[in-house]
């Protein structure tokens, strides 16, 4: 008679085996596509580090890099806690407790600063590999072009051209070789040379090899005429490079000469202000005389203000001077990465001998 509507009816619907399976199967599949994003991302890592010739798990050291920040952290809370404790007679759990937030923050400051310095180590090594097939990629095509105008094939050819001397194209070489006596054809095998390195140069190179192998002509010229126009591409960077030299020593001796110099005379000219203000006084009454109105109480900056700010300032200027040479000598900016400690080192040394030397000179005013 009446049309009650069942309240366990929904309940009992979504409890089918229909809906289970479906519900399954959308876990299942999520579960799968996790783990597929998984293997990639370490397959990409994998071959980042075969890029630069190094064979590491990323759990040994992500494991190395934990066990070095919690020993850091140990050892400055172990400071901490003994100079709070000693000077101040602060207990250490009162200290202990105080710095569990700044433990935290240091550990993974220091997790993912050594993470960003490795990280920047193997691009640094990518690009130093790089290079260094470069440098031997011309000498390599003439010995090949020689084999094959000897009547080798193309692929033995390549292989007997491998010389100790060549390091990385060495090595890179025995790769496609073992690439391509399990089956895999030359050409991809060079394609996937040619893609672990991003470099210009190797990659034109390998494109003009497979055109004129599957073209048919005559491919120890072509190897000649690659190796020809790398080397003529080089003397004119070499002699682009001689054209920016002027530049160069500019920016150089601006960085590394006289930046610290102005800043350490700077820093001795305000300690010399200070010390005349407080040793005139206020100069005001005396100049009024005259129709003068001057104040002489010394300077609003500290010395130790001016030397943090001296120290920042130099540090930046030599990490950008490094990029700026890099880029205008070599055409890109990684190759100024390794100048950079260099110009941090001789600027401060310059900087605190300048002092130094400013602090005897004005001796008398200090």
């Amino acid at each position: 008679m009446f049309n009650v509507k069942n309240p366990f009816k929904k309940r009992t619907e979504e409890t089918k085996p229909e809906r289970r399976i479906d519900f399954f199967k959308k876990r299942l599949k999520k579960a799968k596509d996790k783990e597929l994003i998984a293997q990639e991302r370490k397959q990409r890592i994998k071959a980042y580090f075969e890029r630069a010739g190094i064979e590491v798990s990323t759990q040994k050291l992500f494991k190395l890099f934990f066990n070095i920040a919690v020993f850091i952290n140990l050892a400055i809370s172990g400071w901490l806690i003994y100079y709070f404790s000693a000077n101040y007679g602060i207990s250490w759990g009162t200290i202990a407790a105080s710095m569990i937030v700044l433990w935290i923050f240091v550990f993974v400051l220091l997790i993912f600063g050594m993470w960003i310095m490795f990280y920047l180590a193997v691009d640094l090594k990518i690009f130093k590999r790089k290079v260094d097939i470069e440098e031997v990629l011309p000498d390599f095509l003439q010995l090949a072009a020689s084999n094959i105008n000897a009547g080798m094939t193309i692929d033995r050819a390549l292989w007997y051209a491998v010389r100790p001397r060549f390091g990385v194209l060495a090595k890179e070489i025995e790769i496609v070789a073992k690439e391509t006596m399990g089956g895999v054809d030359l050409k991809i095998a060079l394609e996937r040379f040619a893609s672990r390195y991003d470099s210009n140069v190797l990659k034109r190179s390998i494109s003009m090899l497979n055109e004129g192998v599957e073209a048919g002509g005559k491919i120890g010229d072509l190897l000649n005429r690659i190796a020809s126009n790398i080397q003529e591409q080089r003397a004119m960077l070499k002699e682009m490079s001689a054209n920016v030299t002027t530049y160069v020593i500019f920016i150089t001796f601006a960085t590394i000469v006289a930046a610290p110099f102005l800043f350490a005379l700077s820093e001795v000219l305000i300690e010399v202000v200070k010390n005349l203000g407080s040793v005139l006084g206020d100069t005001s009454g005396t100049a009024a005389n005259v129709g003068i109105s001057l104040s002489f109480s010394g300077t609003g900056v500290t010395e130790s203000d001016f030397r943090i700010f001296a120290i920042v300032s130099l540090i930046l200027t030599s990490f950008f001077s490094a990029m700026m040479i890099s880029t205008i000598k070599k055409g890109n900016v990684k190759s100024g990465i390794r100048y950079i400690p260099i110009f941090i080192f001789v600027s401060l040394a310059l900087y605190f001998v300048a002092q130094g030397v400013a602090s005897k000179l004005l001796g008398f005013f200090v």
